[in-house]
């Protein structure tokens, strides 16, 4: 009888954290320039109709944004742009994601160590929060079938090229302000937590 209990429970919380991440995805394709000039939104719309490749193919369109944090490893550089808390109870974390190398780099050791991640393909589903006071780690959010709440880099990111990212995870406690991005190999950055809208 409690198993039957959890499993309702865990599927309750699963279809509300599907639909939140649902409904984020959208209002996230909605543009989202805030007060900046239309040139970011209108090279960011071939991307959204390349059936969800996420890829910016200018990098200019992302440098308006000021990033909370950049790290570099290797050939790729990671700029986090936002880090907010939903009503909901999540923290939708986004940012962009430049190759500088000189060949395809497809996100294998962003997806996760876990069996149930394998099927996110070359995603951001294996980054991590760390609450370093509250010695917490919050993992990506995911569904009842184990797919993240989270970009996956469909094709890979190209030589040269810069894609956008989000992830979302459970919202640390309210005191929380500062948090550990951590994804792969990528050195942690350091983030501020604001609120969302």
């Amino acid at each position: 009888m409690d198993l039957r209990r959890t499993m309702k429970a865990r599927r309750a919380l699963s279809a509300v954290a599907i639909t939140t991440g649902l409904l984020l995805t959208v209002a996230g394709c909605g543009g989202g320039d805030d007060n900046k000039s239309d040139k970011g939104a209108s090279s960011s719309t071939p991307a959204s109709q390349s059936n969800g490749d996420n890829k910016d193919k200018g990098s200019e369109s992302a440098t308006p944004e000021q990033a909370l944090a950049e790290v570099k490893g290797g050939d790729l550089s990671l700029k986090v742009t936002s880090a907010a808390r939903d009503q909901g109870g999540f923290v939708t974390v986004k940012g962009t994601v430049t190759n500088g190398g000189g060949k395809s780099w497809v996100a294998a050791d962003w997806m996760g160590d876990e069996r149930e991640l394998a099927k996110n393909g070359g995603s951001i589903a294996g980054a991590s929060l760390i609450d370093q006071a509250g010695k917490k780690k919050y993992l990506v959010l995911r569904d009842t079938e184990g797919r993240c709440l989270c970009t996956r880099f469909t094709g890979g990111v190209q030589p040269g090229e810069t894609t956008d990212w989000f992830a979302q995870f459970p919202a640390p406690p309210e005191g929380t302000t500062k948090v550990d991005f951590q994804v792969g190999s990528m050195p942690p950055a350091s983030i501020e937590l604001t609120e969302g809208e």
